[in-house]
């Protein structure tokens, strides 16, 4: 199995080449680590190695099998070079480790979190975040998440025990014009600095604001108040919000 691919180039731009996300284009040439969100290997594996992936905040550990297969995983904040790690319906609660949610003890800090049994991890998912078993209640078990926010998920989906590593990555800077570049962010124009063509806010003599207008997206929607909030399937889901007082 490979573990590696290159990673394509889009520049923010859709099927039709037109821009469809801004200040994106211009960043390095990467590769993908493939990454096992499954978690459906009951071998026991060895942790070969502690890596970086330039395509995630958190960091990646590569797992060597005795049946010579190789995967990537998300790495807890506690994994080392050297120790094992395990999946199965039902193993020992230890960092690295991945079990059902129904037989993860309350109190338990998890990350790489199935919304969908079988489909893989889709959240909990970042550097230095861990969602925390709050309690089992029928067919659901309630995870606090890292914002607060107290959600209903499947207990038949797969979680992996302990917190992810990296943590100080929200803290680091990138410290120049010419890095953020390299990353693949492109400069982003204030809308008063553009000309009326390009953004609600443009044109007009000299430094002027935006008038007596309200502020407006490039797009031209309205940009503070009501914003555009659709909704999701799995509202129903939330037990409470991560803002007090909303569900």
């Amino acid at each position: 199995m490979k573990l590696k691919t290159i990673r394509k180039k889009h520049a923010g731009r859709g099927a039709t080449g037109n821009v469809t996300v801004r200040h994106q284009g211009g960043e390095q040439k990467r590769f993908i680590r493939l990454i096992d969100f499954k978690r459906k290997k009951t071998l026991q594996g060895k942790v070969a190695a502690i890596e970086y992936d330039p395509n995630r905040t958190t960091d990646i550990a590569l797992l060597h099998y005795p049946n010579g297969e190789k995967i990537y995983i998300l790495c807890p904040d506690s994994l080392h070079v050297g120790d094992t790690v395990v999946a199965g319906e039902q193993v020992e609660v230890k960092a690295g480790n991945a079990m059902l949610l129904k037989n993860i003890p309350i109190g338990t800090v998890v990350h790489n979190v199935e919304l969908t049994p079988g489909k893989g991890g889709q959240f909990a998912r970042s550097a230095g975040v861990g969602a925390t078993v709050a309690a089992h209640e029928g067919k659901y078990t309630h995870l606090r998440m890292p914002s607060g926010e107290v959600r209903l998920v499947s207990e038949m989906g797969m979680a992996t025990v302990g917190q992810l590593g990296n943590i100080n990555w929200k803290n680091e800077v990138i410290g120049k014009a010419g890095r953020a570049r390299l990353m693949g962010i492109r400069p982003t124009v204030r809308g008063v600095a553009q000309n009326p063509r390009s953004h609600p806010h443009g044109g007009g003599e000299g430094r002027s604001g935006i008038g007596l207008k309200r502020p407006k997206t490039y797009a031209g929607r309205v940009a503070v108040g009501k914003k555009r909030t659709p909704k999701k399937y799995s509202n129903k889901y939330i037990i409470s919000g991560r803002k007090k007082g909303k569900h």
